[in-house]
């Protein structure tokens, strides 16, 4: 039985992924209705608003569901929200047994939808791939229980870790193949995070150039110093833009109407990035892509706040003389050195991917809510 619930949870995971493009702020979801060792219904979760994966399970499955069990991977939904709760939908199909992966952080359902279901008398087990269910979700159980985003800081750097010669030029250190990843990560983020620094210095537009993209992120600015202007490139492209500033407009600009302005008073010459998190964790942003300098990554490496790094490594050398990829306090000893662990490895054309998560998470020990 374990190992039968295993597979058939590896195979709703496995379609809960294909909301990765669209699904959000909205969780990834999978859902697969076995009855005699066989898959009868199917379904996943697509986009908001829209039917949720146990509702196009069961219409797959229709009268097949009765007695069937329910292989899902986030507890089925109590609530009335854009649509009715899925726990309700799955006690009228007459399905005998539900399978879930792991408990819904949002408080609205927080074991609700378990309680329904069993209270119908309806099997319940939850936990089986657990793990991997929640590193699906990272942001979203980040942004439920911690009120703020998963934040990702996005390094390419050569292999002595430089980001750029001494005369700014970058493009372009990796390859087409990581650049790529790249998109994919953009495509499937709530909001890209970088500075005026970098928009102006790189010429970056931070949009989402992927086929599978279907929606474009969030594009947040830290413009402490207000240096940007609305004729710059950046803002030519009408995808959403949340421009963050120490105080209100020094100069009289008229922005585009795709352009919002957040006032975040500075504390020590620094925007106060935890502030900035809540506030993006309460417009729904469940996942933050951070592309920038060194200033502004040694500064969320220090504060704490980075929760996953993807660093693409170049097989180039670029000397001492070259811009470094961080910028961290002076350190009198190893042992204030932050730690990280790597996750994984992996070639993509020329370059070396490696994913890395902190060894030591503000707050100590790994929080269960986002570990993997």
């Amino acid at each position: 039985m374990q190992q039968l619930d295993a597979q058939f949870m590896q195979q709703a995971l496995d379609l809960a992924q294909r909301g990765a493009f669209s699904a959000a702020p909205n969780p990834l979801v999978g859902c697969v209705l076995v009855r005699d060792n066989e898959i009868v219904g199917q379904g996943w979760h697509e986009r908001p608003g829209e039917p949720h994966a146990e509702v196009y399970a069961l219409r797959e499955a229709a009268q097949l569901a009765r007695g069937a069990t329910a292989y899902v991977t986030l507890e089925p939904c109590s609530h009335h929200g854009r649509t009715p709760p899925c726990a309700d939908a799955l006690i009228a199909a007459g399905v005998a047994r539900v399978v879930i992966a792991m408990q819904d952080p949002n408080p609205l359902v927080a074991g609700e939808g378990i309680t329904r279901l069993r209270a119908a008398g309806i099997e319940v087990s939850v936990g089986v791939l657990e793990q991997a269910a929640r590193k699906l979700n990272r942001g979203f159980i980040s942004r439920m229980e911690r009120q703020r985003p998963w934040l990702r800081l996005k390094m390419a750097m050569s292999l002595d870790g430089r980001t750029a010669l001494a005369n700014g030029q970058s493009q372009w250190i990796t390859g087409a193949e990581a650049r790529r990843d790249v998109h994919a990560y953009r495509a499937q983020c709530g909001a890209i995070l970088t500075s005026a620094r970098t928009v102006i210095m790189d010429q970056a537009r931070m949009t989402a150039r992927h086929p599978q993209a279907q929606r474009q992120p969030l594009r947040v600015v830290l413009d402490r110093q207000q240096q940007l202007r609305p004729e710059h490139d950046f803002f030519a492209i009408t995808s959403p833009v949340l421009r963050v500033v120490d105080g209100e407009d020094k100069v009289e600009n008229h922005w585009p109407e795709h352009v919002s302005t957040l006032v975040l008073p500075a504390t020590s010459g620094r925007l106060p990035l935890r502030a900035l998190f809540s506030k993006l964790a309460e417009l729904e942003i469940n996942d933050i892509w951070t592309e920038c300098g060194a200033e502004l990554a040694g500064a969320l490496v220090a504060a704490e706040l980075v929760d996953e790094w993807i660093v693409y490594v170049a097989p180039k050398l670029l000397g001492d003389s070259s811009r470094g990829v961080l910028q961290l306090p002076v350190f009198q000893e190893l042992v204030q050195a932050p730690e990280l662990r790597y996750e994984s490895f992996t070639q993509l054309g020329e370059d070396l991917k490696i994913c890395a998560r902190p060894r030591f998470p503000a707050g100590g020990a790994d929080r269960g809510e986002v570990q993997s």
